[in-house]
C-alpha cells in the first residue's frame, strides 16, 4: 500500500502515448461534473491579500448552510487529500485501521505508510469496534455502494464506546444529500465527514474540501494545515456558488448521467455501479477496451486491483456522447 497509486487524470501522460493535443482528448476518467458554473467575479482586493478571517467566516457559513451542517461550520481545506494525509496525527497507531474496501485508495496507503495495520473489510458488519479509524466512501468510488444514514450512525455508536473514530467520506454525496451525515456531527465527536468542492461543481483545480467535525477535531486539522491553508480566490467563489442554487448544476448533472446510460447501454457493456457523476462498467477485456479508446483519444480509468473494470466519467455535450458511441460502436465490431 505504500507505492504511489494511479488516479485518473494525466491526459498529459495519455497523450505522449497515444498521440494528439491534450485539449482534443475527451476526458472521462476523472468523476468530475464537466459542464461547471461560470465562475463568478473575484474582487482585486482577494487576488492582493492573504485571505482574512471574515472572508474564511463567510466561507464557512454558506457551506453550513450548503451542507445542512447545523450548528458546525465546515472547516475549508485545500482539497480533502490534503486532510486524507493527517488522518494518522488523528488516530492512534496502537490500534486498527479499518477501510470499507475496494475504495479510493489513497487511504489505505497513507495509514500503512505511517506504521499503521489495516484491515480493508468488506461489510460494515465486518468492522472490529475496537478499532481506532474506520473509513467509509459514501457513495463508494468506484463501486457507487451507498449504505443508509442508520446504518453509519449506529456504527460511529459502537464505535464511540472505545473511542474510535469514523470518517464519511462524502466526495461523490452532493446528488444524494438525504444520505449524508453532515446533519448528525453535532451530537457524535467521533464522526467526521469530508465533502469535497470541486467533484460536484466541476472546479476541482480549485483544490478545494470542507471537514464537518466536532469543534476540537477541527481545531487541530486547522492547526496542522497552518495558517492560509485555503487561498482567497478559492474561498471567494466557493462562497459564491454555495450560496447559490444548486438544482441547475443537479438538472445537467441528470442529463449528463442519462446521456452517458446511453451510450453505455447502446454498446452493450455491463454497468457495475456508479454514482451522479461517473459509471463503473465490468468487462473481461476492459484492459483492452481502455487501450482502444485511448486510440481514439479518450481516456478513461483503468484499476490496477480489478482488471474487469472500467470507470466512465460524464461527457460535456450530446456531441461527446456520440463521439464515445462511435467509438464504441468500432469496438463492438471488432
Amino acid at each position: 500500500m505504500n507505492g504511489r497509486i494511479v488516479h485518473g487524470g494525466g491526459i498529459g501522460a495519455a497523450a505522449a502515448l497515444y498521440g494528439g493535443q491534450t485539449a482534443d482528448w475527451l476526458d472521462l476518467s476523472t468523476g468530475l461534473n464537466p459542464c461547471p458554473p461560470a465562475l463568478p467575479a473575484i474582487p482585486d482586493r482577494i487576488w492582493h491579500r492573504l485571505p482574512d478571517q471574515d472572508l474564511l467566516n463567510e466561507t464557512r457559513h454558506a457551506a453550513r448552510t450548503f451542507y445542512g451542517s447545523g450548528d458546525i461550520l465546515p472547516l475549508p481545506v485545500p482539497g480533502t487529500q490534503s486532510v486524507i494525509q493527517l488522518l494518522p496525527k488523528l488516530a492512534d497507531r496502537q490500534r486498527r485501521g479499518v477501510i470499507l474496501s475496494p475504495t479510493y485508495g489513497e487511504y489505505g496507503r497513507v495509514l500503512s505508510a505511517n506504521g499503521f495495520a489495516v484491515d480493508a473489510v468488506t461489510t460494515l458488519d465486518d468492522v472490529d469496534p475496537s478499532s481506532g479509524l474506520i473509513v467509509v466512501v459514501n457513495p463508494n468510488n468506484p463501486t457507487g455502494r451507498l449504505h443508509a444514514p442508520a446504518d453509519l450512525l449506529s456504527l460511529a455508536d459502537r464505535l464511540a464506546g472505545q473511542g474510535g473514530f469514523l470518517v464519511v467520506d462524502e466526495a461523490f454525496g452532493d446528488c444524494t444529500s438525504e444520505t449524508s451525515l453532515a446533519a448528525s456531527v453535532a451530537t457524535r465527536p467521533n464522526l467526521i465527514v469530508f465533502r469535497s468542492f470541486g467533484k460536484f461543481f466541476g472546479l476541482a483545480g480549485l483544490r478545494l474540501g470542507f471537514v464537518i467535525a466536532t469543534d476540537d477535531i477541527l481545531e487541530r486539522f486547522s492547526d496542522w494545515l497552518g495558517p492560509w491553508a485555503v487561498s482567497g480566490p478559492a474561498l471567494s467563489v466557493a462562497t459564491e456558488l454555495l450560496s447559490a442554487d444548486p438544482q441547475p448544476l443537479r438538472r445537467i448533472i441528470a442529463e449528463r448521467q442519462a446521456g452517458l446510460g446511453g451510450v453505455l447501454g447502446h454498446a452493450g457493456l455491463k454497468v457495475e455501479g456508479g454514482t451522479s457523476l461517473f459509471a463503473l462498467v465490468t468487462d473481461p477485456r476492459a484492459a483492452e477496451l481502455h487501450v482502444h479508446l485511448c486510440r481514439a483519444h479518450i481516456l478513461t480509468r483503468r484499476f490496477d486491483y480489478a482488471p474487469t473494470w472500467l470507470r466512465f466519467g460524464l461527457a460535456p455535450d450530446t456531441a461527446s456522447d456520440e463521439r464515445l458511441a462511435a467509438a464504441l460502436a468500432t469496438w463492438s465490431a471488432r
